[in-house]
């Protein structure tokens, strides 16, 4: 991100001024509750564009060569802010044609998940648990090398949260990118290459997470 600024309204300025690098590895960021993680997660995902300054993946810049940069990206949003009406195995066909990926891909992915059963059935229909594992199942597809998480141990059982935590290691160790928000560190915290703190609309880097226990935020 290179001198990003945000807001929802004209009286709702969120970054003014915004510079960040994500290198490779797992990057961790906390923040406390309003503090813009979710926002700053949207904007480096391109789910919201900036006001001003420029959000390049890979270097491309994401509102100027969306495919280039978008091809290897992927997203995990804390909510499942998926169409409502489609059904899964319709979304993700969309993300393996969004993704140049075989439509085959699809019903590999669904039993990676054990969504199978559920395939024909609309988000709506789904538990929160199973929404959460649509996302993911988006998230996996072509394998994408950069990846941003938000919140992504959230109503996941822990199967499933030991399946995230061996996702991002082998991402990290295939020389992936992880951008991950979350106020759980946990094992999490293991696998983290940096930690950083989002407060006030700026970032700040800590040498550890603050405290002992499994829940970090903002000292």
């Amino acid at each position: 991100m290179e001198a990003v600024a945000f807001a929802y309204d004209d009286r709702s300025s969120i970054f003014t001024d915004l510079n960040l690098e994500i290198v490779s590895g797992v990057t961790l960021l906390s923040g406390e509750n309003g503090a813009g993680k979710t926002t700053l997660l949207k904007l480096a995902a391109g789910v919201e564009k900036p006001d001003a300054g420029r959000i390049l993946v890979n270097g491309a810049d994401l509102w100027r060569r969306e495919v280039a940069a978008r091809s290897d990206l992927a997203f995990l949003p804390q909510e499942p802010d998926v169409t409502p009406f489609a059904t899964i195995r319709e979304v993700l066909r969309l993300v393996c044609r969004l993704r140049s990926q075989p439509a085959e891909q699809v019903d590999e992915i669904l039993a990676e998940t054990d969504l199978e059963a559920e395939a024909d059935l609309s988000i709506r229909e789904l538990s929160r648990g199973q929404r959460r594992r649509v996302l993911l199942a988006a998230a996996w597809i072509g394998t994408p090398q950069t990846a941003i998480l938000d919140e992504p141990l959230d109503a996941m059982d822990e199967g499933w949260r030991g399946r995230i935590h061996e996702w991002l290691e082998e991402l990290r160790k295939n020389g992936g990118l992880a951008l991950v928000a979350t106020h759980e560190a946990g094992s999490l915290a293991e696998l983290a290459d940096r930690l950083l703190v989002l407060r006030d609309g700026e970032i700040r880097e800590l040498d550890s997470p603050p405290g002992t226990g499994t829940t970090w935020r903002t000292p």
